[in-house]
Formats: C-alpha cells, structure tokens, sequence
C-alpha cells in the first residue's frame, strides 16, 4: 500500500471544493517540500493553463477492442431520441459492456480471491507521478518482448530511481495498431485466446517494481500486463497479490515524457466488480524545464 501522500512526490496533491470548480488543482511545489514540514506545506494554485491534458483513453464504440473471449463485444442501444411531446429534444440510451474491454481497469478481485473490488481501489492510487518506461525497440523487434529487471534499471540509470507510489505506464508503441483486433491482438479469432502475441510486462520486472519499487499502478498501451502468450497471467497474480491494479488498452502513452507527467485514473465505481471502463487523463507540464519524452 503506497503512502497517502505520494502524490506530494510527483506533480500535484488534488483537492476537491472551489479548487476543481474554479478548474484549478492544488500542489505542493518542489521548494515547499524542502523547507518546510509536510505537516505545515502550504499549498499552491496550479493553473491547468500550465499543463498539456493528454487523454489516454480509447473510445468506447463499435470497434472497441475486447478480450477474444468477451464476443459480446460494445453495445449502446436507443431508448429515446427527437422531439418529445412538449416540444423539447430529448435522448437516452442504454449501454452493455464487459469488464475488460477497451480502456479499462483491473482491480485486486480480478486475480486475487479476496482482493478489493473496483469500488474500494482507493483514489490515491488512481492519482499520482506517471513513470513512462520505452520499450517499443524491444516490442518492434520481437512482438512477445517482456519488460525485464534490466529495462527498469536502464531506465533508472537514466532517469533517477522510481519512487514509491509512482503510476507504471509501460510504452509499447501497440496502441497505434487500435482497433485492427489482429494486428494489435496477434490473433482475432472470435472466442480463442490460445494465439496471441503483443508485449508485456516479464513477472521479474513486475515484482521489481511492485514489491521493490512500491508501484501504486501498472498501466499499459497494449491488451494486458501478461504477454500475449501467457497461459498463467503471472503479472496479474503479482500485482493483485500486492492490491495494485491495472490499466489496460492505454492510448497516447507516446505524448508523457519518461518523468514529469502526473495521472489521474478514475474507472467506473463498480460494487464488486474486477474491473471497469476507465477515462485517463495525464497532465504535462508545459513549462521550461520539464522533461521531454
């Protein structure tokens, strides 16, 4: 369980009340954190002016990518849309989709028999430092790549060691196969996930990072934070293990630099769920010095 302030660490400590209606956020600058106490840190007004808003969801719809065993697939279906008899226009639709289809979450429940659903993930995990880590070399080379021990470290090496509570967003590059189900799957036989191929996470890098380097997340620009060929989703099993869940289906993971950049994760708040359609967003400071992806 990350500390409740590691948000302090990264970009920004969100507040709810005036602050958000004013379309503003609260944070802890970086001199602040120096001098002074965090009992005592005053806060300071972020302008959002000052960020880049990058969404990291892909549009739910008909193209929606699911999981091959999910053959259901999207469905927004119509209740109502025109004009109604007292003269004014008037829509509603109903909507039926799996867990894990799309932009969407894992939660503990989802590999980890008494594991936190959806619902309980607590919001201080979903908000925090995004840590960018490129393995798209790797990926262009061999389709099955896992992110190794070796890969953090390099990125360490360059980047300064990874803080506990940080947000993992591995880059594969896959997201700019969506939604070509068989170029971004390996495979789009309906039904069948016996063939897949896309990179992940190795299980090596995943303790790493979660039992080593306290991960609050670990996101993904690609199907699933196993590779494709896993048949034991050991990934899964650490991370659910350990309470961190997963951010699936990213998108835009290319527009973060390595460090700098800050999440926000909100899924659906699904009662007993293991998972759930999620919007991300990632904020990019603008200003000089920020560090470039």
């Amino acid at each position: 369980m990350p500390s409740s302030d590691f948000l302090r660490r990264g970009a920004g400590v969100f507040v709810a009340g005036a602050a958000l209606a004013a379309c503003s956020i609260w944070v802890e600058t970086p001199d602040d954190r120096r001098e002074t106490p965090s009992a005592e840190v005053p806060a300071a007004e972020l302008d959002l002016a000052d960020f880049e808003i990058v969404d990291l969801t892909h549009t739910f719809g008909p193209e929606t990518i699911y999981w091959p065993t999910d053959t259901a697939g999207f469905r927004l279906d119509e209740l109502a849309f025109g004009e109604t008899e007292a003269g004014y226009f008037y829509s509603a639709y109903t909507l039926a989709t799996a867990e894990h289809g799309g932009t969407h979450i894992d939660a503990p429940i989802h590999f980890h028999e008494g594991g936190g659903d959806v619902a309980s993930i607590p919001l201080e995990r979903l908000m925090g430092p995004a840590v960018v880590i490129d393995i798209t070399a790797q990926a262009a080379a061999d389709a099955d790549y896992r992110l190794t021990a070796d890969d953090i470290e390099a990125h360490e090496a360059e980047h300064g060691e990874i803080a506990p509570g940080s947000i993992i967003l591995l880059r594969t590059g896959w997201s700019a196969r969506w939604p070509d189900a068989l170029a971004y799957l390996g495979d789009d036989t309906p039904g069948d996930a016996s063939n897949l191929h896309f990179p992940s996470y190795g299980e090596e890098a995943a303790r790493l990072l979660v039992e080593g380097r306290g991960a609050a997340v670990l996101g993904i620009d690609a199907a699933s934070i196993d590779y494709g060929p896993s048949t034991d989703f050991i990934v899964h099993q650490v991370a659910a293990a350990a309470g961190v869940p997963s951010l699936e289906n990213l998108t835009n993971v290319d527009r973060l630099p390595a460090r700098g950049a800050t999440v926000i994760a909100l899924p659906m708040k699904i009662s007993g769920g293991s998972g759930g359609p999620l919007r991300a967003v990632a904020l990019v400071p603008v200003s000089e010095g920020s560090d470039e992806p």
